[in-house]
């Protein structure tokens, strides 16, 4: 691992600054890419890089690409000029500290070959295939970031963190109609993830449901009571909840980037549901897309509730941010590569489970529909009015299941939807994502999840 200059880019940066962090990254990544029987390519990357972040007047950036203390210097003396210039200038300093973590790999991505991942790619697409997937997609990411921290409150904190990324697209035409299905599974850890996955029932059994699915009839439209399945809580955990308690969206600072928040101006706290409703991001969870120990500020992360009982607790803090509230970061600072700054971001995101068994949320629904998964979904820009299409989907009548049903379709707003629950199910599962935002556009890990849950009076079309 490069990032040699570190320490004496914080002694410089700290001579002529208030504050100064300096961050060295060394990123490797493998995407590989299977079409319909076909090995689309494989791309292998390596970069690298230094930011440093100064703080006098206002707050400035530099960046340098190569172990040229020439370069660096030269960056850091621009940063420090600009920093000179009045702006904002507020941050979170918070305390020193020392460490150093890791995640640990049983199946390394370092040891798998080209033709290993290939092999892997094909026998996903044969075995759709031969489940009768008409078009198939598969896609393999991995990734290793080795991160070295340091800042003038005397932080040193060492990173080595290994990801794992699988997507997969199927769609089938059944009777001149087509339905489709994605998934996407992530874990920070080596290839030993997929083997736990039992990826040839998964993909087998959505196969089959989408042949089902597109011969469905579609629900009348009507209101129905609604139990969603965990990977519908999920994405509303992540959307309605987790974008929306960015902190720098609800000032503002994202407004022509990644978009707003609903809850902009509100009061604090700021009734969202039915009080059987917390989210919850937690970066601690080891295994997960999101897990980090610290956050690319040199935070140490803890589990932060973002909705508590119906309200809105915590927002999603990086260290400026928490300075323009008064309160310490919450580890959200989250960076997709050395050369871009940290921005207030989810990590695992998930509705809390409650004490309900899987049949019970059935009890007492005379007529309902059960909506497992999604085929699409929606959301505006302040995270407010929302669209989910369900992808396998079934009618309730007088607490049992009647019959599949295609695309019912779920329109509301975040506060309806969350109102509308009346019971939580103790069943918990997740699913991985790459959560956008920013421009340049910076893409991060991220695990979104949550149990099944009952909502009454829903209008479904």
């Amino acid at each position: 691992m490069g990032g040699e200059l570190i320490d004496r880019a914080l002694e410089y940066a700290s001579r002529s600054s208030r504050y100064s962090e300096a961050r060295y990254m060394e990123i490797l990544t493998n995407d590989l890419s299977y079409r319909n029987s076909e090995f689309e390519g494989m791309d292998s990357g390596k970069e690298s890089g230094y930011a440093v972040r100064v703080i006098n007047n206002s707050i400035a950036m530099a960046y340098c690409d190569r172990e040229d203390w020439g370069r660096l210097k030269e960056a850091i003396d621009h940063a420090v000029r600009i920093s000179m210039k009045p702006g904002k200038s507020s941050i979170w300093e918070g305390n020193s500290i020392k460490d150093s973590w890791k995640v640990n790999q049983r199946k390394p991505i370092e040891d798998m070959s080209v033709e290993d991942r290939v092999t892997l790619a094909r026998d996903f697409d044969s075995l759709m295939k031969s489940a009768g997937a008409d078009v198939r997609m598969n896609v393999i990411h991995d990734k290793r970031t080795k991160q070295h921290y340091v800042n003038s409150v005397g932080s040193d904190i060492r990173g080595d963190v290994a990801r794992l990324y699988y997507f997969y697209m199927v769609g089938v035409i059944e009777n001149g109609e087509f339905e489709q299905s994605t998934k996407e599974y992530g874990s920070s850890s080596g290839y030993e993830y997929l083997d736990s996955l039992n990826l040839e029932e998964r993909i087998t059994s959505d196969v089959r449901d989408l042949h089902e699915s597109a011969s469905a009839p579609r629900p009348s439209p009507g209101k129905f009571d609604v139990i969603v399945g965990p990977e519908i809580s999920g994405i509303v955990a992540h959307e309605s909840c987790g974008h929306p308690t960015e902190y720098d969206r609800i000032v503002g600072r994202e407004g022509a980037l990644a978009g707003e928040s609903f809850l902009t101006g509100k009061k604090f706290p700021f009734r969202i549901g039915s009080e059987n409703v917390s989210v919850i991001d937690d970066p601690t969870i080891q295994g997960s897309f999101g897990y980090y120990r610290y956050d690319d500020e040199g935070v140490p992360s803890r589990k932060r509730y973002l909705y508590r009982k119906g309200y809105t607790d915590e927002f999603i803090l990086n260290r400026e941010s928490a300075s323009m509230i008064g309160r310490d970061s919450n580890a959200g600072g989250r960076s997709s590569s050395w050369d871009m700054e940290p921005l207030a971001r989810m990590s695992t995101t998930y509705i809390e489970p409650g004490d309900y068994r899987f049949e019970e949320l059935f009890e007492g629904v005379r007529k309902g529909i059960y909506i497992k998964s999604f085929t699409e979904w929606n959301i505006d820009d302040i995270r407010f009015n929302e669209k989910y299409v369900g992808k396998e989907a079934y009618l309730i009548t007088n607490g049992d299941l009647s019959g599949r049903v295609r695309r019912p379709v779920i329109e509301t707003t975040t506060i309806n939807f969350y109102s509308a629950v009346d019971a939580v199910g103790r069943d918990l599962e997740f699913s991985a994502g790459m959560c956008g935002k920013g421009d340049p556009e910076q893409g991060v890990d991220v695990w979104m999840g949550g149990p099944h849950m009952r909502l009454r009076e829903v209008y479904i079309q």
